[in-house]
């Protein structure tokens, strides 16, 4: 695959290790930025309306910063930035990255023999021409029983609070836990490969 970035640049707003793992397997090379926002300042009921305000909080916040640091990319070299937020979705209520050990343990035990949401956002922004596309996808996850012992291993290393929902189904302690995704792992982790791929070509 010859994804031909030689003709544009590409921006990742995040700071996320997963969306840049996944962004690299697609074949593109990209620089990082991340984004300072009041991320509980932005309300949605919606999940789908929530990390897509989220991911356009994330792209304004760097345009600006790009702006103020007088490293604005050379207008004929187009830059495409990509914004990305993720939420869980369980029993209808939208949880964010747990706040404390507490709380990650108790979405974790919550997920047992249960099933969850992802819902995803990717927002990408043309920086040349202002164009700006973003769409969302949904993924269902049904988890087996998961021992209290994996779920206290899992919360220990402290991983969980770095996540939505404290959910971080590719890890090897849980994954054998998880008994259905309907969607794709990519998604879940944070960075949907088809739809960014979409993106990406219906802003240049």
């Amino acid at each position: 695959m010859e994804p031909g970035t030689s003709s544009y640049k590409i921006i990742l707003g995040s700071s996320s290790i997963a969306r840049r793992k996944i962004l690299s397997q697609m074949g593109y090379q990209f620089t990082l930025m991340t984004a300072d926002i009041d991320e509980k300042s932005i309300r949605k009921e919606i999940p789908e309306e929530l990390v897509m305000a989220l991911a356009e909080a994330k792209a304004n916040a760097i345009i600006s910063k790009l702006q103020t640091t007088g490293n604005q990319e050379r207008v004929d070299e187009p830059t495409l930035l990509i914004a990305a937020d993720t939420v869980v979705v369980y029993e209808g209520v939208i949880r964010e990255k747990p706040s404390n050990k507490q709380e990650a343990r108790q979405f974790l035990k919550d997920y047992s023999g249960r099933k969850a949401a992802t819902v995803g956002s990717v927002l990408v922004t043309n920086l040349k021409t202002g164009l700006r596309k973003g769409d969302s996808d949904r993924v269902e996850i049904h988890f087996n029983e998961i021992p209290d012992e994996i779920i206290e291993k899992l919360v220990d290393e402290g991983i969980t609070l770095n996540v939505a929902g404290g959910l971080i189904i590719e890890h090897p302690l849980i994954f054998p836990y998880v008994k259905d995704v309907v969607g794709t792992i990519d998604s879940v982790m944070g960075l949907p490969k088809d739809l960014t791929e979409k993106l990406l070509k219906a802003v240049l």
